[in-house]
């Protein structure tokens, strides 16, 4: 296991993948760090939907006008869904499992990018629109993000400290 403070390190965005699928009980493991991560009012009201299908990711991957068409080469893609209506927290509370899931990824040896639906589009399209025909999603459902997912298609180095921005954070004030 590694420790959070390298793992944190270590998590990067990554946009090629190998062809390899990703492995069935590292799968179950990284929704399990969804299903685990805090939610408001312990509501848990996200949704996921695992997509494995090619033809289906390639539809994914040209939803928005910019910033997606390499999830066409993942093996596998994550939408973290919600319901406004339900829960107003719903953006905070995908993101949270979204980032956990990105997370526990690293720490199995898989590369993750998100993917930036919400308030994106497609021409005139809304982004959420295409999503949800393509996975027939129902209209109350609101998507936050797709996550790609999939064996690292090359390295990258780890987060550099040095460029941590301390001074970013301040101590009882402004």
């Amino acid at each position: 296991m590694t420790d959070f403070k390298d793992l944190a390190l270590l998590r990067r965005s990554h946009r090629k993948y190998a062809s390899e699928e990703v492995d069935a009980e590292d799968l179950k493991l990284i929704l399990r760090a969804a299903l685990l991560s805090p939610t408001s009012k312990a509501q848990r009201a996200w949704q996921f939907i695992v997509v494995d299908d090619k033809t289906d990711i390639e539809k994914l991957s040209d939803a928005k006008d910019a910033g997606s068409h390499f999830l066409k080469d993942a093996p596998l893609a994550i939408v973290v869904l919600g319901n406004a209506a339900l829960n107003d927290c719903w953006i905070e509370d995908g993101a949270i499992a979204a980032v956990s899931m990105q997370y526990q990824a690293e720490e199995l040896g898989y590369g993750t990018c998100w993917i930036q639906i919400r308030g994106r589009v497609l021409g005139e399209t809304s982004s959420e629109d295409v999503v949800r025909g393509i996975l027939g999603i129902p209209d109350d459902m609101n998507v936050l993000c797709v996550l790609a997912l999939g064996r690292k298609g090359g390295a990258r180095k780890p987060q550099d400290e040095d460029n941590l921005k301390w001074e970013n954070v301040h101590i009882n004030k402004w």
